[in-house]
């Protein structure tokens, strides 16, 4: 059986709140859970007190015993210094701009530096 670390969302409609379980890879997101190990509202300012909560011991537990945290749920204990933070990954090439919007973005720093010296 593999565990996941993941976000299990409740709430209302446009007011979401997340409960951060510890479940089955095989179940579905909000069915059934082994245990409730934190809470997320992402309602709340940034730097709220109560925007995440974690029961540090149980993270650090099911983590020894081969839980897999989902991405948001890694973030989620790097920052609390449970786990390493995970490196963010790089945008896509597909989204960067294309060879022509390159080509006018040097020709107008190339004017800028020639403008100012």
């Amino acid at each position: 059986m593999s565990l996941k670390i993941r976000l299990a969302r409740g709430g209302a409609k446009k007011r979401p709140f997340y409960s951060i379980v510890v479940s089955d890879s095989r179940s579905p997101r909000d069915g059934n859970f082994i245990e409730k190990i934190g809470t997320y509202n992402p309602m709340l300012p940034r730097e709220h007190a109560e925007r995440i909560t974690l029961k540090e011991d149980r993270a650090r537990h099911w983590l020894s015993v081969g839980a897999q945290p989902t991405d948001r749920v890694a973030l989620f204990l790097g920052r609390a210094n449970i786990i390493d933070l995970p490196k963010v990954v790089e945008s896509p090439k597909k989204s960067a701009p294309k060879a022509k919007a390159q080509e006018r973005a040097k020709l107008a720093a190339a004017a800028a530096a020639s403008a100012e010296g």
